[in-house]
């Protein structure tokens, strides 16, 4: 039995820390909320994020920060990516040198264009071979209903990958090593607001043909934008990649979709806020990824167009109309 600690207790965080019971640790989760910790440790449960969900009986959770940090040295950070460093900052003093730090989080930091680990290792000056990350098409319900499962778990070594690969193996949740962190990560993150654009094709009630093609030539963006960063483009063809972006494209659970469908079928940002409540990460992320396009001369039509809607520049119908103008050999694979 291994002793984690979860920091975060949202449907994600909430999420992982009952994998990582089911998968025989001691795990102790964070939350700010004092009802949400007192619910966990009461009834098993975390009806707001998580509701009809029977939360393992082992977990605990706590609001004492010191009590989350001083239970062990391997943190799985899931917060919301526009606030890791924050937190971070107010943690760092109670994080040991030498502790494994496991991201969760996708996105990418709008005022640094950091990737998350590279916040991380920002923030706590930790080595980098200590830091590491899992990423997937993993929609939190789903998961939580401990329906058959797959991950990545990716870090510098082959051998913390394949420690923490065992940590969080369960046998509905089946989990990968790699060592790709920056294309693992980067697909993660960019996936966010590839399926914001899907969204928005469904809000305007456009069919199979639409939305297909979005996936794809998104995809295609993914892969060069990782390749030029010297990512390996066989990670994008993966669980991390490709099957983050199917999950996170297709499903009425994703809330980069729904919020994208909310966006197109109300007409404002706005409109899709008031109905899509919690984070949406490819919102926040997408002009920061279009960022780190231009840094490396990678032409990404399709995110700058979502980029360029939920800025307020151009309508979801105008993008659409942008993309089907652009000349097909903009889009040729070149690593």
């Amino acid at each position: 039995m291994t002793a984690v600690t979860v920091l975060g207790l949202g449907a994600w965080g909430t999420t992982m820390a009952q994998v990582l019971c089911d998968g025989g640790n001691d795990v102790l989760v964070w939350g700010r909320n004092q009802l949400a910790v007192d619910e966990v440790n009461g009834s098993h449960s975390n009806a707001q994020y998580l509701p009809g969900i029977s939360l393992p009986h082992s977990l605990r959770a706590t609001s004492d920060i010191k009590e989350a940090t001083s239970h062990s040295a391997t943190y799985v950070l899931a917060v919301p990516a526009q606030v890791l460093r924050s937190n971070l900052e107010n943690w760092k003093a109670l994080i040991a040198p030498d502790s494994i730090l496991v991201s969760t989080v996708k996105g990418i930091e709008v005022s640094t264009h950091f990737r998350m680990s590279e916040v991380v290792h920002d923030v706590l000056e930790a080595d980098e071979s200590k830091i590491a990350i899992i990423t997937g098409p993993n929609l939190a319900m789903e998961l939580a209903l401990r329906q058959p499962a797959g991950a990545v778990v990716a870090a510098s070594s082959e051998a913390l990958a394949h420690t923490l690969q065992k940590l969080f193996t369960t046998p509905y949740y089946r989990v990968y090593a790699s060592t790709d962190i920056l294309g693992c990560e980067m697909a993660g993150a960019v996936k966010s607001v590839i399926a914001l654009g899907v969204g928005m094709a469904a809000g305007m009630d456009l069919g199979e043909n639409t939305q297909s093609m979005l996936i794809t030539r998104g995809l295609n963006e993914v892969a060069r934008l990782a390749a030029a960063h010297g990512a390996d483009p066989l990670s994008i063809a993966g669980l991390a990649g490709m099957g983050d972006l199917v999950a996170s494209c297709s499903s009425p659970l994703s809330r980069n979709r729904s919020f994208g469908e909310a966006l197109a079928r109300g007409g404002s940002m706005e409109y899709a806020r008031a109905h899509v409540g919690s984070t949406v990460e490819g919102v926040a992320s997408a002009s920061a990824v279009v960022e780190l396009a231009h840094r490396v001369g990678v032409e990404v039509p399709v995110i700058e167009a979502v980029a360029d809607v939920v800025s307020g520049l151009i309508t979801p119908n105008e993008a659409l109309v942008r993309l089907m103008g652009i000349s097909t050999r903009s889009e040729d694979f070149i690593k």
